[in-house]
C-alpha cells in the first residue's frame, strides 16, 4: 500500500468529481450551477410547496371533513380477547384497567371500551371505561358485573 493507491471505503464519496476547484478540474466557473439565477446563488433553498408563483396544490384543492377536537378515542377490546387473557394466564376475580395494561390489551393512558364478541365463560367483574349493551349482557349472563369508571 502506498499514498499514491489509498482509495476511500465504498460508499463513502458520492460524485465522482470535486466541483468548484477551479477550470482545471473541469467542473469550474459556475460550478454546473449555470449562469445567474436564484438556484446559483449560495443559501438557495425552495420553500416546500412552492410552484414558482402558482397556485400550490395544497391551497388549489377543496377543503372537507370535519375534526371534532372532543371526540374520545377508545381502544375496544372484546370479550373473546379477555376469556384467552383469563384462560393462558389464570386470572381471576377483578379484571382492572391496569391487568388488561400489565397484559398489553391497551396501553396505560387510553380509554377502554368493552366490546360483545365472542363469549365470557367465567364471571369475572370488568371495570372499564365503557361497555357496549351486548358486552354488559354477556358479562351479567356469565354471572360477573361491568364496572364503569
Amino acid at each position: 500500500m502506498n499514498l499514491n493507491n489509498i482509495r476511500p471505503a465504498s460508499g463513502a464519496t458520492h460524485n465522482s468529481k470535486r466541483i468548484g476547484r477551479g477550470q482545471g478540474s473541469g467542473k469550474g466557473g459556475t460550478s454546473t450551477k449555470g449562469h445567474k439565477g436564484q438556484k446559483s446563488r449560495a443559501g438557495y433553498s425552495q420553500k416546500i410547496g412552492f410552484e414558482g408563483g402558482q397556485m400550490p396544490l395544497q391551497r388549489r384543492l377543496p377543503k372537507f371533513g370535519f375534526k371534532n377536537v372532543n371526540r374520545k378515542e377508545f381502544r375496544a377490546i372484546n370479550l373473546d380477547s379477555i376469556q384467552t387473557l383469563i384462560d393462558t394466564k389464570n386470572i381471576s376475580g377483578d379484571i382492572t384497567k391496569d391487568v388488561l395494561v400489565a397484559n398489553g390489551l391497551a396501553s396505560k393512558n387510553e380509554l377502554v371500551k368493552i366490546m360483545g364478541r365472542g363469549e365470557l365463560k367465567s364471571g369475572v367483574s370488568i371495570t372499564a371505561d365503557k361497555f357496549t349493551k351486548s358486552a354488559e349482557e354477556l358479562i351479567e349472563k356469565a354471572g360477573g358485573k361491568a364496572i364503569t369508571l
